[in-house]
């Protein structure tokens, strides 16, 4: 017979399997067999997609839904001189916090059911959407998320009942102007003259300065093919955020009337293709103060962290944008994460796995067990 493992000793096995075994978005097959293998060792129900990865599971009985969502993809990215994926955004331990709350509650009497969403490509944007139009959350009253945060949001043995994200939004975009000979720069239109120009445009909006934003550059490639050969064409990627929707909007606006006149200018074309929107938080009172009162209980006063404001995204606050019934907030974990999110040599305290864990069975047995007024 094999030695019994504590709860812990799962939940660090779990988190050691997912964090070895990274797959990008749309392409989490085997981690959704994984997760399905678990739940089958557990004796759960869950529903998979026939068209697309990740998978929902359910416990409890009742009318009324509440559920907690976990996001499964990896990034891509280099790793020591390597391009390959990477949980260096922590949802390895995402899944692995969300597993442990489902291993305590399974056998617990509940007046509700509780959803268990693990919902692939969330660092692609679309995820979410994807499960909203599969009616996963059609039905749910109240929506929790999880997620690490890094060390200078939280230390370890922080939590916060709530993450107000900002607003994200990345574009792709081509120019199309004329090569030349270095020698005759006047026969064409240099694409790079036109980069540096658009770089300018960025630098030169102007939001109110009491408004957190920012749009940037994050990739240019602009090659001639040779050293003596002006590029006339070029291809470059963009990063935008705000904390607010409407800024994100307006700073849209702006750049798209300074593609134009940026065009106009040089006389080239300038295509763009917005691949990308990820919205602000939309944080439910109701949904924190609940999430507030289970970090109390189960951990203690002194563990509370007020909500946290981040310049990162997420595409969880989808869900509300869409469904705007629900009420949800996300839940951050202190775990001493560095040097950052992202970071391809990302790390953190493994105790904030168990510590995510018994906060998120705290809330969602509470929430489980709570009395509505119209079940009175």
């Amino acid at each position: 017979m094999g030695q019994v493992r504590t709860y812990e000793e799962v939940i660090y096995g779990w988190f050691e399997h997912f964090h070895e075994n990274p797959e990008v978005s749309w392409k989490e097959v085997e981690t959704t067999k994984k997760i399905a293998s678990i739940l089958d060792e557990m004796g759960v129900n869950y529903k998979l997609f026939s068209d697309l990865t990740g998978l929902v599971a359910e416990i409890g009985q009742g009318k009324e839904v509440i559920a907690i969502r976990a996001d499964i993809d990896a990034l891509w990215q280099e790793v020591d001189g390597e391009m390959r994926a990477n949980h260096s955004c922590g949802h390895d331990a995402n899944i692995s916090i969300v597993l442990g709350a489902l291993l305590q509650l399974k056998d617990q009497p509940l007046n509700k059911r509780i959803r268990f969403i693990f919902q692939p490509a969330e660092e692609t944007g679309g995820g979410a959407i994807e499960m909203v139009k599969r009616g996963v959350v059609d039905d749910v009253s109240h929506l929790f998320g999880v997620h690490l945060r890094p060390i200078e949001e939280l230390p370890l043995g922080k939590i916060t009942p709530a993450i107000h994200h900002g607003a994200a939004l990345f574009l792709n975009g081509s120019i199309h102007g004329i090569d030349a000979h270095g020698a005759r720069p006047h026969q064409g239109k240099n694409a790079i003259d036109v980069i540096f120009a658009i770089q300018q445009m960025l630098k030169n909006i102007y939001i109110n300065p009491f408004e957190v934003y920012s749009a940037k550059l994050t990739k240019i490639v602009a090659d001639g093919g040779s050293t003596n050969i002006i590029p006339g064409n070029a291809t470059f990627s963009m990063d935008v955020r705000a904390q607010k929707n409407a800024v994100l909007d307006e700073i849209q606006q702006r750049i798209e009337g300074g593609f134009k006149s940026i065009g106009d200018m040089f006389g080239v074309k300038i295509c763009w293709d917005w691949v990308d929107k990820t919205p602000g938080a939309e944080v439910s009172a109701e949904a924190m103060e609940m999430a507030k009162a289970s970090i109390i209980e189960s951990l203690g006063m002194e563990c509370l962290e007020q909500p946290i404001s981040t310049p990162g995204s997420d595409d969880f606050h989808y869900y509300t944008v869409l469904r705007p019934h629900l009420k949800a907030t996300m839940i951050g974990i202190g775990a001493d994460l560095a040097p950052g999110l992202h970071h391809p040599k990302m790390t953190f305290n493994k105790e904030a796995l168990i510590t995510g864990a018994n906060v998120l069975t705290t809330l969602l047995s509470n929430a489980a067990k709570r009395i509505t007024t119209k079940e009175r």
